[in-house]
């Protein structure tokens, strides 16, 4: 079965050499393993050779049997930068994600990272990215500095995604309340899947998924809490008429066509999310290289599942070729 890890987060080492340089509004220091660490309000992300190593990386997929990885950018992500200097930013990683993919082949691929803070700006990298670099779309944070993704000011972004059949992967940031969550790391143990679901359900209620049907959405962390609160949103688009203004039909029915990847290595989640959206819509995800992922946890969750050896295939690697025409 061919292995495609949808989910997983790499710096281009060009980037870290604009933070070193003092380039960027983001703090970069050096632990005692002379690792970078990148600091930004309310966290912090030491940043492993996994994550700035592509030839270590490459050799870690090889040793543990994955076949090709979606490269992504991670946080803090470029929207914390100023306006213009988001947009440089962001093009030089997306150019660095596309030397990745030319030069190594079928191990790696990418999807864009877009200077969220100028949505009109991120519709021309983002078109940029599909149609000169050869890239199938971008990850967008669940918010941006705070702005919802349902916002009006990402129609033009949206409009450009729909054109072009793009995909938007949404990965969760530091929410907004997140004062609440500064012990026991519970803004990426909490805050993180509930700022994903938060933006799932803006995004439809707000009539944005309907109005660009084109755009195939993927949900980080199995949709955080998507597949166990949909039926609470459907309830709310039958009791309350401003649920009802932007839909035809019932969220769960828009969250359905939705993508899940998998990082969330309990078996029970899994299958509930399975029942929910459909094996065609799960795609495998590790996390890798954060402390919080694991390759080897999402083979094994994965393989572990009692269902057909073909849903295996698809979840593990077939859903994400179909869907980025790899």
């Amino acid at each position: 079965m061919r292995v495609i890890d949808f989910h997983n987060h790499f710096y281009p080492p060009a980037y870290l050499d604009e933070l070193r340089a003092g380039r960027s509004s983001v703090r970069l220091t050096t632990d005692e393993e002379s690792n970078p660490v990148l600091h930004y309000p309310g966290d912090y992300n030491v940043a492993v050779p996994g994550h700035r190593d592509i030839a270590y990386r490459d050799g870690v997929l090889a040793h543990q049997g994955v076949d090709t990885q979606v490269l992504t950018f991670t946080t803090p992500g470029t929207h914390v930068e100023t306006p213009a200097r988001a947009v440089e930013l962001a093009r030089l990683v997306n150019d660095a994600f596309a030397a990745i993919a030319r030069e190594r082949g079928s191990r790696f691929t990418a999807l864009a990272t877009l200077p969220l803070n100028d949505p009109p700006a991120s519709a021309r990298e983002l078109r940029r990215a599909m149609t000169e670099l050869g890239l199938r779309g971008a990850m967008l944070f669940s918010n941006v500095n705070g702005v919802a993704l349902a916002d009006p000011r990402y129609q033009p972004l949206y409009r450009a995604a729909n054109e072009l059949d793009a995909v938007l992967h949404i990965h969760p940031t530091a929410p907004v309340g997140v004062e609440a969550m500064t012990d026991y790391w519970l803004m990426p143990l909490v805050g993180f899947p509930f700022d994903t679901t938060l933006a799932a359900a803006k995004l439809v209620f707000s009539g944005v998924v309907e109005k660009y049907p084109r755009i195939s959405w993927v949900l980080s962390h199995l949709g955080g809490a998507i597949p166990y609160l949909a039926e609470r949103l459907d309830r709310g688009y039958h009791a309350f008429r401003d649920c009802r203004a932007h839909l035809g039909r019932p969220p769960s029915e828009y969250l359905k066509r939705f993508y899940y990847d998998t990082v969330n290595f309990d078996p029970g989640a899994l299958r509930l999310a399975i029942e929910f959206a459909g094996a065609e819509h799960l795609l495998a995800g590790s996390d890798y290289p954060h402390q919080i992922g694991s390759i080897p946890s999402m083979l094994s969750s994965l393989r572990g599942l009692p269902i057909l050896e073909r849903d295996k295939a698809a979840i593990l690697g077939g859903n994400a070729a179909r869907l980025l025409r790899l």
